[in-house]
């Protein structure tokens, strides 16, 4: 039975309609004892007189003392202060600066407790190696482009993530390969003293000998030339600045510049690849986005939620090549059922207001973020997408490997592993409004994908996903991912 576009519209609005009203009601108390004292008698309230923090030899402790949810000197109910110490643990694991973060409160008589704060800071500095596909996701490389090696960006990456102590990162990224590029950015998330004003700043620079200009039947059509030439070269800036107003909302403004040029060519290939005719694409663009991000674990959420909405208006000025708009909205919800389970439910949008777009701004379902499970060897390019996706899942496997006899430096010494069963349903579309015949088969047309795999989350939050997934085009695949679907 084919299910007509009402059906996805409507589940999303149903979905979002329950994200909004019950955003207000997790309790991240889940019942857990943790902080709990021996004593069998606890006060009705307790007043902090003094934090204690320890193991942040590089990190400063304003940056831990602005994620706390509590002061000194001031009274809390007891039950209320377990929460917030529970939540406290968790956004201070989310600054991404420990490997683990724990808060101890030690009862000092009476109705008076001392905090103590014991963090075990990651390695800063980080120089890797980049070896990494060019392409989609691995299946489109293993399947699609038959394994071609020559399809992968190598390269080294420097990265600082805590440069002066204060959650500042820089980074630099020198690659060659498939996509030529440096990359270098530098973001520091507080400039004042009240910690709630940050800036952020990225150059970059790109060439490519091969690119994608077109999709046909569903799936990327690639350009070369047999010289190997290169045929399209970018240049992008941005300037960001971020506004923190309370512990889970975030406001960024980012304002940018890009200019593209790509060899005649291209534009044999595909006159419409810029639109204006040209063979350089210049513009300014201008993006708002609001944040309110309360999830656990922000690399593997498994409780809280995540409500993102972004608008971009490219073509501040050169608007005679580029005038438009788009909206995002990303709406995910984490539900922890129990220490062994939890189900993820997250809904994203994305409009262009414009009929058509340059090929370099096209988006759709097979682009990063937006897969269905199932379709990811495929592309469907649209100017309006949907996209909802589901996943029950069960952690059967929670290890801690002490490596402290063999590896000295405390920052590697425990190798965390976690695995997790995981039970899959998406389901989406995307509107096309030129309706190209040739990508019709699934353009303008309800998608579903649904199946199991299975999630591995190890040293430093890495995310590893194996996945067998069926579509409701009666095709069915293994998958292979390096990061949490949403």
């Amino acid at each position: 039975m084919i299910i007509k576009k009402p059906n996805i519209l409507y589940f999303s609005l149903l979905f979002l309609a329950l994200f909004l009203e019950s955003g207000e009601n997790i309790s991240y108390a889940q019942g857990d004892t943790s902080f709990a004292p021996a004593s069998k008698t606890t006060p009705d309230s307790v007043r902090v007189n003094t934090i204690f923090i320890v193991g942040n030899v590089k990190t400063k402790k304003s940056v831990i003392l602005r994620e706390l949810d509590f002061t000194t000197n001031f009274y809390y109910d007891w039950n209320t202060f377990l929460e917030i110490l529970i939540a406290d643990e968790k956004k201070i694991y989310n600054l991404r600066l420990f490997t683990s973060v724990e808060i101890t409160p030690l009862m000092t008589g009476g109705n008076e407790v001392e905090i103590l704060i014991t963090v075990k800071e990651r390695w800063y500095i980080l120089p890797q190696i980049i070896f990494e596909l060019a392409d989609r996701n691995f299946s489109e490389w293993w399947t699609n482009q038959n394994r071609d090696f020559s399809r992968v960006n190598y390269g080294l990456r420097l990265s600082h993530s805590n440069v002066g102590g204060r959650n500042d990162k820089l980074k630099f990224a020198g690659q060659l390969g498939f996509t030529r590029a440096l990359d270098l950015q530098y973001s520091k998330p507080y400039i004042d003293k009240k910690q709630k004003h940050g800036l952020a700043a990225q150059l970059t620079l790109n060439e490519n000998k091969t690119i994608p200009i077109r999709s046909a039947y569903n799936k990327q059509v690639f350009y070369s030339k047999e010289n190997e030439e290169i045929i399209r070269k970018n240049f992008a800036a941005a300037l960001r600045y971020t506004f923190r107003r309370s512990y889970y909302n975030y406001h960024f403004l980012t304002l940018g510049y890009s200019s593209t040029w790509v060899a005649d060519d291209v534009l044999i290939e595909n006159p419409e690849y810029f639109q204006h005719g040209g063979n350089k694409l210049r513009y300014a663009f201008a993006t708002y986005t609001f944040r309110h991000d309360k999830r656990d674990n922000i690399a593997y959420a498994t409780d809280g939620e995540l409500l993102q909405l972004s608008i971009t208006k490219y073509g501040i000025i050169f608007t005679d090549e580029l005038d438009e708009v788009e909206v995002n909205l990303t709406a995910n919800k984490y539900l922890k059922i129990s220490d062994k389970f939890h189900f993820n439910t997250g809904l994203t949008a994305n409009w262009f207001l414009s009929p058509s777009q340059p090929y370099t701004l096209v988006k759709g379902i097979g682009y990063s973020p937006n897969f269905i499970r199932g379709y990811e060897l495929n592309v469907v390019e649209g100017q309006q997408l949907y996209v909802h996706k589901n996943s029950l899942r069960w952690k059967f496997l929670d290890w801690k490997i002490d490596m402290s006899n063999m590896i000295k430096l405390e920052q590697f010494n425990t190798i965390p592993i976690r695995l997790y069963l995981s039970a899959n349903f998406d389901h989406g579309y995307v509107k096309d409004r030129n309706n190209i015949p040739e990508n019709s088969r699934l353009a303008n047309k309800y998608l579903m994908g649904y199946g199991t795999g299975i999630d591995l989350v190890g040293f430093y939050d890495m995310v590893f996903r194996f996945e067998y997934s069926l579509n409701n085009s009666r095709e069915g695949n293994i998958f292979f991912n390096f990061s949490a679907p949403f």
